[in-house]
């Protein structure tokens, strides 16, 4: 027996890896399996090239548990390793040989997929085990070698005798202690969950024998007796549903795929995958979810896609595959493509990662628009539970996003009494309109009741309702949609007619007017005569700048320091009310200041703001009655 050190880098990285690189110890055992899959993929590769007839069929993985002695062992019946091999594979930390091996397949453009280029992999199992053994012989030699260490102190390499090539990595689990249960990966089942969530798609099958029970066969029918016995069972599907041609899954598949992956009771409201060969390789298959998560819109809820490498999770959730916009996509990315530095939790943000998620941006954004035009009632679902997420995407980032989303984009329309896209709105519009207006309230019917509304509305001008607080600040950003400002009602430029009676109202009733503003003080801007109310007596108007949906959002982030929108009351001067306002004016100032503070109120309530002082309006109501 041979005892050697590590070297002292070798020393100091092993030390590292162990306490810092993995974020879970359960990792070691997909980077061992990664690896005897590794050991079988190279020897159907040299048994391309040696003619020896190997079956593929033959190749597989083979895990066995001892509890009692606490041991965890891994076999292959693949390449195997000689001595030399050990030495250099497990003799320097960070040395692959799998990944010399692809180099050199690479520089023939052989067309074979290895996952164990990461070098570290194999020194994981160190986070679970006080010692680990591996037995190995290579194929086409006849001598066998044991390889063990304890850790950091070193390795000792030994001849030794296996029946067949191969190679068996014998883990000693470490004792359970107070912080940490090691007991567990000797536990039966959370080896079969480890291999369903991190390998099994791992092409070779992996077997592992399982305690099943099963009625005795002399057992009386009246009070049946069970007996255990082990059966070696498959763990892994080996065939990733995304790896196969569509046309050979069914839609009923596809959905059980996801309902049983993203543990989602709703089937999803359109699959799509993608299939890209060329700088970047790599297969998706994504879903567009038929309900929101209950913690979708909260800090909590993590998004991202999953990340394969050749059928191996890398990452559970890799939120750098989707925009921010699309982040309710659930789905799964593989390729063999991306650079991985020292383990594969700790992806490179590199170029290739960036390629996938600005194809699949796009990608997304095509097949919205496919499920917007084939069947819109799926995507009216989908805008009831994702259309914020859409808006937020337009408005953030200072509108960077706003030409890719602005397609997507539905609001309630007030002649069509539904959701409507920008474009069914455009293709409506009157030659001679000018604007695309828009009116913003807490609902599409209060909107709807909302005074300045009613002139456009008898002008036969359709109107969008803005119902979320996001949906103004989405306007502000896309500025224009087909060269057509947006405008708010309350904003509207008016009619050369329009105008020219604003006027002279104002003119003939200035006394009035200047009354009513000086009654009010500092409560109101301006005080003027309307041209976009008919039937009711008064309305508020914000002005330029901010609006009363933009006020209220503010207060409720910031209510200690809310910003407020200007206030512009405007009074119909063929209502009866201003009539009344007026004549009171003239014979009774003291009822006119009180006309005007009720006239404000109720252009409050309109405006849907809280009003000033409630027990005060109410006082001034009941003192009106009487």
């Amino acid at each position: 027996m041979e005892k050697k050190e590590f070297k002292a880098e070798s020393r100091r990285l092993l030390d590292l890896m162990i306490h810092s690189i993995y974020t879970h110890k359960e990792i070691f055992l997909r980077e061992l399996i990664s690896n005897a899959s590794d050991a079988c993929d190279k020897l159907c590769y040299q048994a391309l090239t040696d003619g020896s007839g190997l079956n593929r069929s033959d190749l597989r993985i083979h895990l066995a548990l001892d509890p009692e002695g606490r041991t965890l062992t891994v076999s292959d019946n693949g390449i195997g390793m000689s001595r030399e091999d050990l030495e250099e594979n497990l003799g320097v930390i960070a040395s692959s040989g799998s990944f010399r091996f692809k180099q050199e397949l690479d520089k023939d453009n052989a067309d074979v997929d290895v996952i164990g280029q990461f070098g570290v992999g194999f020194y994981s199992a160190f986070m679970v085990a006080d010692q680990v053994t591996v037995l190995t012989r290579k194929y086409g030699e006849d001598a066998a070698w044991k390889w063990e260490s304890s850790g950091a102190e070193g390795y000792t390499i030994e001849e030794a005798h296996r029946d067949a090539p191969g190679t068996d990595v014998i883990l000693h689990v470490k004792p359970d202690t107070e912080d940490e249960k090691y007991g567990e990966f000797l536990e039966s089942w959370r080896i079969q969950e480890l291999v369903r969530k991190y390998s099994d798609y791992i092409r070779f099958p992996i077997r592992m024998e399982i305690s099943k029970s099963r009625k005795k066969e002399d057992s009386p029918e009246d009070k049946p007796e069970y007996e255990t016995y082990r059966e070696e069972e498959t763990l892994n599907s080996m065939v990733p549903l995304w790896q196969r041609a569509k046309g050979e899954v069914t839609e009923e598949e596809y959905h059980k795929f996801y309902r049983d992956k993203f543990h989602d009771y709703a089937d999803p409201l359109r699959v799509f995958s993608v299939s890209v060969e060329g700088a970047v390789t790599y297969r998706a298959l994504l879903f567009i979810p038929g309900a929101a998560p209950y913690d979708y819109y909260t800090k909590d809820f993590q998004a991202g896609l999953q990340l394969y490498s050749n059928g191996v999770l890398i990452m559970d959730k890799c939120p750098d595959l989707l925009a921010e916009h699309f982040r309710f996509v659930r789905g799964v990315v593989d390729s063999p493509d991306l650079s991985l530095n020292i383990s594969r939790e700790m992806l490179q943000h590199d170029r290739q990662l960036k390629v996938i998620a600005n194809n699949l941006e796009k990608r997304i954004k095509s097949e919205l628009v496919k499920l917007r035009n084939e069947d819109r009632g799926k995507y009216e679902t989908f805008w009831k539970h994702f259309g914020r997420q859409i808006k937020y995407g337009v408005a953030g980032d200072f509108g960077a996003h706003k030409d890719l989303l602005s397609d997507l984009l539905m609001f309630h329309s007030s002649t069509e009494k539904k959701l409507v896209s920008l474009a069914e709105y455009a293709d409506r519009m009157k030659e001679d309109q000018k604007y695309l207006y828009y009116a913003a309230g807490e609902s599409p019917e209060k909107v709807d009741k909302l005074p300045q509304t009613e002139l456009l509305k008898d002008k036969g001008i359709e109107i969008l309702y803005f119902t979320e607080e996001v949906d103004e600040f989405c306007a502000q950003v896309l500025r224009t949609y087909r060269d057509k400002e947006f405008r708010s009602v309350l904003d509207q430029e008016l009619e050369e007619g329009d105008k020219e009676k604003a006027k002279e109202a104002a003119e003939a009733h200035k006394d009035v007017f200047a009354f009513v503003k000086d009654a009010l003080g500092d409560k109101v801007k301006e005080v003027r005569a309307s041209a976009r109310l008919k039937s009711h007596p008064v309305c508020l108007t914000a002005g330029e700048g901010m609006s009363f949906e933009m006020e209220k959002y503010f207060h409720a982030v910031q209510p200690d320091a809310p910003m407020q929108a200007d206030r512009i009351l405007e009074l119909n001067v063929e209502h009866p009310a201003f009539q009344a306002l007026e004549r009171a004016v003239n014979a009774d100032p003291d009822r006119a200041k009180q006309y005007a503070s009720l006239l404000y109120d109720q252009a409050l309530l309109i405006a849907g703001l809280p009003l000033d002082d409630p027990s005060a309006f109410a006082d001034l109501v009941s003192g009106l009655m009487v």
